[in-house]
């Protein structure tokens, strides 16, 4: 990826203008299917590195990256703008189908596969639950439907690390305001109502095809996380991965791109 690849759109989102950094790849495939990138709850395009570029150019197919308002190049949070307990939702209901308006995307008449990391997991399915007509499959690595005590104590210590150590220096190479996208995600996970956060309820909704992967060693949720969608939604594929911690995209990318190739050609 280079600085030439990325392009910036405008949203109204929360009342005001907002510029969505993003990244298409293999547009040259116009007639192949699209598949979007929705990161983790500090990421942002370049943090994805050049998986997703790896993903669709195995599949032959095109790909979106984007950043999230308030991490990357996007428009970072107001210094006052805290996140709600709905702030997944609200990404997933209002901000992507925003964005795919703005970037000419019909989903109705050409539904894309979504791809989500970790929180960028949880906005994926809540999206393919409240738009099951627009979504044509979705895979999620390491997605959070409730929240897990293990979650929030490494949550924790990610702040201790921010606050003492060299975290915030990290995530400025990523982010042009690292307190944006550290303490949007930092402080609600944190907050105490958020212990109740739950999106089981919604995961019925969920029509498309369905790969939920997770590391055995994640250090930020248990595999109640993707056996918990299986229950609800049965036409769920899980992909239990043994000596892989939180970003199986990371830990092991060759298995999870063929575990993803294998799972888009099978049929029906």
């Amino acid at each position: 990826m280079t600085a030439s690849d990325i392009a910036f759109v405008e949203i109204a989102w929360r009342g005001r203008p907002v510029r969505i950094e993003h990244q298409w790849l293999g547009s040259e495939r116009r007639d192949r299917p699209l598949m979007v990138f929705l990161h983790e709850g500090l990421g942002s395009v370049a943090m994805w590195r050049d998986f997703p570029a790896r993903m669709v150019d195995a599949l032959g197919w095109r790909g979106l990256v984007y950043s999230r308002p308030g991490y990357g190049r996007s428009t970072p949070r107001e210094a006052e703008e805290a996140w709600g307990l709905d702030f997944m939702h609200r990404q997933a209901e209002e901000v992507l189908p925003a964005l795919l308006a703005a970037l000419g995307v019909d989903a109705e008449r050409e539904p894309p596969w979504l791809f989500g990391h970790s929180d960028g997991g949880s906005i994926t399915l809540l999206h393919a639950a409240a738009f099951p007509q627009c979504v044509a499959g979705a895979i999620v690595l390491a997605p959070h439907i409730l929240v897990e005590d293990l979650s929030v104590a490494n949550i924790a210590k990610a702040r201790e690390a921010y606050v003492s150590a060299d975290l915030k220096a990290r995530l400025a190479k990523y982010h042009d305001d690292p307190d944006s996208a550290f303490w949007g995600w930092n402080d609600i996970w944190l907050h105490p109502p958020f212990r109740q956060w739950s999106i089981e309820r919604e995961l019925a909704a969920i029509r498309c095809p369905l790969l939920a992967v997770q590391g055995l060693d994640d250090e930020y949720g248990t595999l109640a996380q993707i056996r918990g969608i299986a229950q609800r939604a049965p036409q769920t594929e899980l992909l239990e991965l043994p000596d892989c911690g939180h970003s199986p995209h990371r830990d092991q990318p060759e298995r999870v791109i063929e575990a993803v190739r294998a799972f888009v050609n099978t049929p029906g």
